[in-house]
């Protein structure tokens, strides 16, 4: 038993054991995650279909995406704190079970609020990357720990193309969308039984502290509006009393959120887990990197799919070319930097090589800014700038583990998934104003230069994510005789 002064925690140790289960458990892990891809990406390009064979309007149906975005801002950290206070197998297969019967209820229904239903219990689904990460570091020592989360990540990325992928082959035009549904079902069924399989009981930190209910309520609301806003901005007025009114409910419940979580003695989220200076630039990070992804992920397939007759641009790709061609190869490099992102680590120090990734991202979205007039100068930029995001996902993981105790693994994480989807919807509402208010002259489609500042910011970020662990980990070191010791992990709050 090892026992740190940070918090006053206790906390054993579990001793590492190897085995055929062990050996089958990270691309078990891997494939459970990847589900989670999939259900984001899949839907995406559904939208028009579901709003037509339901007969509502594109306002309407966008829930099918705010709602899921919603239900995992609430239920992710909440997870990840349970599964450090349980252990993460029962909440590892609970969270499975309400995707499923999520996948099922989509497949089925006929009506929008059922499939808004279905898309919320899918929601949770975000958690699932944050539980296998506590399942990782219960069981596989340091240094298998940081190449599995790194290929854990790369997977995710794999899921995204996939996700897109399944739409384009699925989805014929005038096709039924719950056919992509049904094969979700199919994914996530086959995902539970190989985590019941293959993930072991026990082997992680435990606390003992409460759920603060108080704190989950106040978490919910807060970021339920601040997503709301964002999501239902353009529509609304980003100037509109609505808008305004709901983003500053949102942002004064986050602040007393925050009040409450510093004076309670059993927080759902430690401040240490939000305002440490290591980990709040590991969130910020992940806030602009997620942003970043988002930019490229909307805006090249916007791009590409648009008609070069009608905007003067594009390459009047339909989906499954978009998938194939345009977006799956960058998905395969990103499994290819993830999985090398390990090793990096372990040589050149995870600020460093997460550094070094956001600068090869800066390059990937100069290269989309200033060179797209031919398909192939799209996907190599393409295939440059999946190489930052993905290798950024595995190695912001591998600087939670760093700088956190094990007992708030799961939690730790969950909040950093968190600040990646705030990142990816302020992406979105941005893409989204931009490609409405930077218009060709005498229409309402956007035009080329909406899209090549949409590039830049997105450059933007990727350098400003960079810039906020560099800095993080500047000053973390400057003041390293602060930091304890906890096992084999340096915390360094």
């Amino acid at each position: 038993m090892v026992t740190t002064g940070a918090e006053s925690a206790t906390v054993t140790v579990p001793a590492r054991r190897s085995g055929k289960r062990d050996r089958l458990l990270v691309p078990a892990l891997c494939f459970v995650v990847m589900t989670t891809a999939v259900i984001q990406t899949a839907v995406v390009p559904l939208l028009p279909a579901m709003a037509s064979q339901l007969g509502v309007d594109s306002a309407a149906v966008g829930w099918v995406v705010t709602a899921n975005l919603l239900a995992a801002a609430v239920c992710t950290p909440v997870l990840g704190r349970l599964a450090d206070r349980q252990g993460p197998r029962p909440v590892l297969l609970g969270t499975l079970v309400l995707v499923l019967l999520g996948s099922v209820l989509c497949t089925v229904t006929e009506q929008l609020p059922f499939l808004v239903l279905g898309r919320i219990l899918q929601g949770v689904s975000f958690a699932l990357f944050p539980i296998g990460v506590a399942v990782l570091r219960g069981r596989l020592d340091p240094r298998r720990l940081l190449g599995a989360i790194g290929l854990m990540s790369g997977i995710l990325a794999v899921g995204g193309g996939l996700g897109m992928v399944a739409a384009g082959v699925l989805h014929a035009e005038g096709a039924d969308f719950r056919r992509v549904f049904a094969l979700l079902v199919g994914l996530n069924l086959a995902a539970l039984v190989v985590a019941w399989v293959t993930v072991p009981r026990g082997g992680a930190a435990r606390t003992r502290s409460g759920m603060d209910p108080v704190g989950v309520g106040l978490m919910a609301v807060g970021l339920s509006a601040i997503l709301i806003a964002l999501a239902e901005g353009g529509r609304w007025g980003w100037a509109s009393p609505a808008t305004i009114g709901v983003a500053a409910l949102g942002i004064a419940v986050t602040a007393g959120w925050y009040l409450h979580e510093r004076r309670t003695r059993a927080p759902l989220v430690p401040p240490m887990l939000l305002t440490g200076r290591r980990v709040a630039g590991t969130h910020l990070a992940a806030f602009l990197v997620g942003m970043a992804m988002y930019i490229q992920f909307l805006g090249s397939a916007q791009f590409v799919q648009a008609s070069r007759a009608a905007v003067g641009y594009g390459f009047d790709a339909s989906v499954l070319r978009t998938s194939l061609l345009v977006l799956l190869p960058g998905s395969v490099a990103g499994v290819v930097a993830a999985s090398a992102s390990g090793r990096f680590v372990h040589r050149f120090r995870a600020d460093r090589v997460l550094v070094a990734a956001c600068g090869i991202g800066v390059a990937g979205f100069a290269m989309l800014a200033l060179a797209h007039s031919r398909l192939w100068q799209v996907i190599v930029a393409l295939v440059v700038i999946n190489v930052f995001v993905s290798g950024s996902y595995a190695v912001l993981p591998a600087l939670l583990v760093d700088a956190v105790p094990a007992e708030f693994t799961g939690v730790a994480n969950g909040v950093n998934a968190i600040a990646r989807t705030f990142g990816s919807s302020l992406a979105s509402a941005l893409v989204a104003t931009l490609l409405a208010s930077v218009t060709v002259a005498g229409t309402d489609l956007a035009s080329e230069r909406a899209f090549v500042i949409a590039f830049w910011v997105g450059g933007a970020a990727a350098g400003s994510a960079g810039l906020a662990i560099a800095r993080a980990e500047h000053f973390s070191r400057k003041r390293a005789d602060r930091g304890v010791r906890f096992g084999a992990v340096s915390v360094n709050l």
